[in-house]
């Protein structure tokens, strides 16, 4: 454990599958994750989605109640990234190279965000995702994301 945060290595042993809800509980503790309180909803083969709570410290704009924009990015890029380790069935270390975010429409007031990451193509290096962001209902989607992450390194041992 390296600055107060864990060393996913040694928390996940080598040889184990990656586990987004075990992993998703031990990292949601630290940085913007724990910040946000993500919370891990469910996974798929290629899929991650998380949720985060509308919380009156993370608004935009106190008139109208509308989530800034950075927690639907941290959201986005949490649940992506986590998308090319369930894929891949191991954490590796991996960088956001890329990450857009199309907005549809904004998340109204007191309603929870879940968003949904999907790798949809791995190369030696390089994770290829997309998702979206919505309240509850995915045909209702408030965004739309795609990127790329560059994976620097082998399993942290």
């Amino acid at each position: 454990m390296a600055f107060g945060k864990p060393d996913l290595g040694s928390i996940v042993p080598k040889g184990a599958s990656f586990d987004p809800a075990l992993v998703n509980k031990l990292m949601g503790k630290f940085g913007h994750g724990g910040f946000l309180d993500m919370e891990y909803v469910g996974h798929g083969d290629d899929w991650v989605e998380l949720a985060i709570d509308w919380r009156e410290d993370l608004v935009a704009d106190p008139d109208t109640g509308i989530l800034a924009s950075a927690v639907i990015i941290s959201l986005m890029d949490n649940a992506t990234s986590m998308s090319i380790w369930t894929k891949l069935g191991e954490f590796r270390p991996q960088v956001t190279m890329d990450l857009r975010i199309d907005y549809l429409r904004p998340s109204p007031s007191g309603e929870r965000v879940y968003g949904r990451g999907i790798c949809y193509h791995l190369t030696n290096s390089i994770g290829f995702v997309r998702g979206f962001a919505h309240n509850g209902n995915p045909d209702e989607p408030l965004a739309h994301a795609s990127g790329t992450f560059i994976r620097i390194g082998d399993r942290i041992s």
